[in-house]
């Protein structure tokens, strides 16, 4: 996806916009925390859909994905090989050793936020706890240069620099997956620009104050490839190796970054 011109600027909300959207995003967060309680091995993820958008309608929100370009779910539910939108269903079910990514959206009072994790079900292999770590680090090292002043891929180079970084950290080989990244964010969930997850920096829009994005590095163990699924929605490594994902809805400050989905 291009730049368009007229995008010179991430444009900024103002702090009233970032504590509202923040409210949206407290919801997510307690959502994701309490579909995580809920998995274990025996559960659907249709099941722990209906977790979701119980809890995300108990706070007086409603789930953004629901319904959002035809989605059925409250939830992404993605398994193992599963990179992002996997739809919930009655025959997916939970067993020890998988990696679950649950990536969820809340919208309140007309602003949305958006946040994804992913966990293992009782006792995941070695590599594939290194993947998962690594992957969190990843959001976290380069959601840091979501600053005023920087540039769009100022962000991209930061996750890609990050995730060289987190191989040698954790000791685990990690493929970016090609075509898939972030976004802009606010009253709709999916708004220019996109984010690539790698890039060389000082490119694109700029960001100021109060510039809101989704973060979210999706890492393979295997390859960058990926295939769509039949049903037009689930996204799987093309090799078969398991996937994580990590996204935070973030604004740039004065003071730093602000995470806008926090998980208390």
């Amino acid at each position: 996806m291009g730049f368009r011109r007229s995008h010179k600027v991430i444009r900024g909300k103002s702090p009233a916009e970032l504590d509202a959207m923040q409210a949206a995003g407290e919801i997510v967060g307690k959502a994701l925390q309490a579909v995580k309680a809920a998995a274990k091995p025996g559960v659907s993820t249709l099941d722990l859909d209906a977790v979701a958008e119980a809890t995300i309608r108990d706070a007086g929100a409603f789930p953004t994905f629901k319904g959002y370009g035809g989605f059925p779910g409250s939830i992404c539910s993605s398994v193992n090989d599963m990179i992002v939108h996997g739809i919930p269903d009655e025959k997916t079910v939970l067993k020890n050793g998988d990696l679950v990514s649950i990536d969820c959206g809340a919208t309140l009072d007309g602003w949305v936020g958006d946040s994804a994790w992913t966990f293992g079900i009782g006792e995941i292999a070695e590599d594939v706890r290194k993947l998962n770590e690594a992957t969190e680090f990843v959001l976290y090292e380069g959601l840091k240069a979501m600053v005023p002043g920087n540039r769009l891929t100022d962000v991209s180079w930061a996750l890609e620099d990050a995730t060289r970084a987190a191989s040698a950290k954790f000791g685990v080989p990690l493929f970016i997956v090609d075509g898939y990244g972030g976004h802009g964010i606010g009253h709709e969930m999916h708004e220019d620009p996109y984010l690539a997850n790698e890039g060389r920096p000082g490119k694109g829009p700029s960001i100021e104050v109060g510039s809101t994005l989704a973060i979210e590095p999706m890492l393979a163990l295997g390859t960058v490839d990926s295939y769509v699924l039949e049903d037009d929605w689930g996204v799987k490594t093309l090799d078969g190796s398991f996937a994580s994902h990590w996204e935070h809805t973030v604004a740039a400050t004065a003071d730093g970054p602000r995470i806008l989905t926090p998980r208390y």
